[in-house]
């Protein structure tokens, strides 16, 4: 016998079997003994959930022997037969493929026949939200009064597709996703009968990647079995699915609380170069996210316990200094980064600017922040700036931190010659003696630079600093001792590259050796992102933005100014606009009133490009933008339509004079003259100034037929 996989092995095959559909098999079970059975049955629900195997084994209960009745032999002939798909009495029909009309009048004459063997004769019909609208009403009549031994039994997972004159002559049953629980218990049960140990672990992964269909899981696990043989584990399971373990998605977690976004944005490079599913690990993400939610707000639930142990204590902590309105943002924004995801071709782009958005969301100071900060309690003291990135650079390797010293070298090569000659001589003293000696040569290597005759001059600005004679020769000297220095080899490429006199004179001060105690270097560089304590009373009221202009509400006079003004700027988007009537303003949407019939001008407003210029032209004059909401008022009066231009004839009178009106020519002398103007003769023609400079600008000529 060929092998039989376990979806189709370990179907089942009684009421008892069906898993997770409670309410469907209780009332089935009562209509069946209480003899209150219907003739048309609809069972809604996704793939994999028992509404296949739900009919066959509600048939096998109706035309089993001595049936209906729910306590039946599934091993006898008649119920084996249906279970099969063999029975004469139970017709299985694929919607998908037999949806024609035709089908339908086939089905027709066949439910007129009575059952071979059982009671009653029963019509299958599986996806039947795939038959045509006509099949649905050829089907109706016979739906509707069908014959007493008749029963029909539609499945489907779409039921919105399926016309509402056929929900109604059916009960309906809705069977639901089964719970993860359910399905890993049933897997380890099915793993023990074939001799496989199914770690408890391994089992659950396959759960929630079935998301609900019992027969996904079972088709995972017949997976599962050839690939790992007789022992599976949950490692398995995330290599061969991609799924990401309960223990990543809580180290995930608990860095976006942490708002350790270094180390998370590095966990989800490893997950992507190991091939997991982004998309997967945000689903996974989000329901950990639901999860600390509802035990925040909602302890005794303990939605958390599917977490792993040695993470719980430490998302507990994280957990207890984060307030759930900031939770509810953080869904808000994993939400939002899911939406996106699901069209998206770069998932992980997404991915990763809605966790820097998320995390960034959990340091942002909201109301509620503010309000418990006038309450007396602390402000957050964790921004992202000072605690990540620090940690960011430890996380780099070491080599991209000695990558601007090179840099800096080969840019000082050029005076690398008078460069080691003056280091030796400041180093021993800083006397004026020496100071004349460095100046030569200076002197003779930049000789065609200006630079080395104006540097003397703005030495004398930094003199004052260290408020010493001798100091301006070290100031002099501070370009050269700067070159090998290492950790001011920036100094060196700035003195070559630009040899002007303003950064010569600055520089010196900013590296010179012998600095005071109390004063520091001067950091140039701004951090990124902005410091935690910024966003309060630390900032300057000069960095805030000006308050926004009052807004002026719309009225009438300035409606009919707006819309003259974009008449003036397109007659083309706001021509058709006729009589309107300006009535008011209602959630920053204008309600305009125009005539019923006139579709000209309603069309015209409801029109994105005409709402964008009259925005355009409004939004100088009340300070906000808006949306047109049209209503019709039967008092305001129809734009009266444009008369028809009379001027047409004129030009068909070049016709007349083709009627050889020219020969009377004599009798009304002043008629004549206006065809030649209207027609120049060939000879202006080919002499018209405009022809002739076009001929000379492409360098082209006439040919006269």
């Amino acid at each position: 016998m060929s092998y039989q996989v376990f979806a189709r092995k370990y179907r089942p095959r009684t009421f008892s079997d069906v898993l997770g559909q409670d309410h469907v098999v209780r009332t089935l079970c009562n209509a069946i003994e209480q003899k209150r059975l219907a003739h048309a049955y609809l069972f809604v629900g996704p793939r994999g959930t028992g509404k296949t195997s739900t009919a066959r084994i509600f048939a096998k209960a109706l035309n089993c022997t001595g049936g209906p009745r729910v306590d039946f032999d599934p091993d006898e002939d008649v119920c084996v037969e249906i279970a099969e798909g063999r029975s004469l009495d139970v017709l299985e029909i694929d919607g998908a493929s037999n949806r024609g009309i035709d089908n339908i009048r086939d089905l027709r004459e066949n439910v007129q026949f009575a059952p071979a063997r059982g009671q009653y004769r029963i019509i299958y019909i599986d996806e039947v939200h795939m038959l045509t609208k006509e099949s649905f009403n050829a089907l109706l009549k016979t739906l509707e009064e069908p014959p007493s031994h008749v029963m029909f039994i539609f499945a489907t997972t779409e039921p919105h597709k399926i016309l509402p004159t056929i929900l109604s002559r059916c009960q309906r049953f809705d069977l639901r996703p089964i719970p993860d629980e359910i399905i890993a218990n049933h897997l380890v049960a099915i793993a023990a009968k074939e001799g496989v140990t199914l770690e408890p672990d391994a089992a659950y992964s396959i759960a929630r990647v079935a998301e609900g269909g019992m027969r996904d899981a079972q088709s995972m696990l017949d997976q599962l079995v050839s690939f790992c043989g007789n022992h599976i584990v949950g490692q398995n399971v995330n290599d061969i699915f991609g799924v990401t373990s309960r223990e990543t998605v809580a180290r995930a977690l608990t860095f976006i609380l942490d708002r350790q976004l270094p180390s998370l944005l590095h966990l989800v490079h490893e997950l992507a170069e190991a091939g997991r599913d982004m998309g997967q690990l945000l689903s996974e993400i989000m329901s950990a996210v639901r999860e600390l939610l509802i035990s925040k707000v909602a302890p005794q639930e303990a939605a958390a316990a599917s977490l792993p142990e040695p993470w719980r204590s430490k998302l507990g902590e994280l957990l207890a200094r984060t307030p759930a309105d900031k939770i509810v943002r953080l869904m808000e924004v994993l939400s939002s980064a899911e939406e996106q995801m699901r069209w998206s071709t770069n998932k992980r782009l997404h991915l990763e600017m809605g966790l820097i958005r998320a995390v960034h969301s959990l340091a942002e100071a909201n109301i509620s922040d503010i309000i418990r900060a006038l309450n007396g309690a602390p402000l957050p003291e964790t921004p992202i700036a000072t605690t990540l990135l620090p940690e960011l650079s430890r996380d780099l390797p070491p080599a991209p931190v000695a990558a601007p010293a090179p840099v800096a070298a080969p840019a000082a090569t050029p005076a690398a010659a008078p460069a080691p000659a003056p280091v030796a001589a400041p180093a021993p003293a800083p006397a004026a003696a020496p100071a004349p000696a460095p100046a030569p040569a200076p002197a003779a290597t930049p000789a065609p630079t200006p630079a080395s005759a104006p540097a003397p001059a703005p030495a004398a600005t930094p003199a004052p600093t260290p408020a010493s004679a001798p100091a301006p020769a070290p100031a002099e000297e501070a370009p050269a001792p700067s070159m090998p220095e290492p950790g001011v080899s920036e100094s060196a490429p700035t003195a070559s590259l630009f040899p002007s006199a303003a950064p010569s004179a600055e520089r010196p001060v900013i590296v010179d050796a012998p600095m005071p105690a109390g004063l520091e270097p001067i950091d140039d560089e701004e951090p990124f992102f902005d410091q935690g304590p910024s966003l309060f009373g630390d900032m300057p009221e000069a960095d805030f933005a000006p308050p926004p202009a009052a807004e002026t509400p719309m009225t009438p006079e300035l409606w009919e100014r707006v819309l003259s003004e974009a008449r003036d700027r397109s007659r083309f988007k706001a021509g058709a606009i006729g009589h309107t009537l300006f009535i008011g303003e209602e959630d920053r949407q204008l309600i305009i009133a125009v005539h019923p019939e006139d579709t000209d001008s309603r069309d015209a407003l409801l029109s994105e490009d005409v709402q964008e210029l009259l925005c355009d032209i409004a939004e100088p004059l009340c300070g906000h933008r808006f949306g047109i909401r049209v209503e019709k008022d039967d008092t305001i009066p129809l734009p009266e339509p444009e008369p028809e231009p009379e001027p047409e004839p004129a030009p068909e009178a070049p016709p007349a004079p083709k009627a050889k009106a020219a020969p009377k020519k004599g009798s009304e002398p002043t008629t004549p003259p206006a065809p030649p103007s209207l027609r120049p003769s060939e000879e202006e023609f080919y002499h018209d100034p405009l022809i002739e400079k076009a001929l000379d600008a492409f360098h082209a000529r006439l040919i006269k037929n």
